[in-house]
């Protein structure tokens, strides 16, 4: 008999988040677990050539063993890069308050 584990696989789109317990062999990958999810046919958006995958906020490998209980993550391209919206507010001389939200 061969042991098996589960594992969540997660996808986050701003208006929703999928989460999807699979149960698959002991020794199974991350990319395993995402194929075994059937998240890639209801969003055709994810490109697993490119998009990154994380257990738990950890990045992570898509050949990476799965262990049971992990939260596999698909990660969604930024649409804004922090840091350049840093330097936008900055040459705009807008101060940030605690909580992210800006001082006019």
């Amino acid at each position: 008999m061969t042991e098996s584990i589960k594992l969540e696989v997660t996808y986050a789109k701003p208006e929703r988040q999928e989460v999807v317990t699979v149960k698959l062999s002991t020794g199974s990958t991350l990319q395993q677990a995402i194929e075994a999810s059937g998240l890639l046919e209801r969003y055709p958006e994810i490109d697993l050539a490119k998009a990154k995958i994380g257990v738990y906020g950890k990045l992570s490998r898509m050949d990476a063993v799965a262990r049971d209980r992990d939260r596999v993550e698909i990660y969604r391209p930024l649409i804004a890069d922090p840091k350049e919206v840093r330097k936008q507010r900055a040459a705009e001389g807008k101060a940030m308050k605690k909580g992210g939200s800006a001082e006019e």
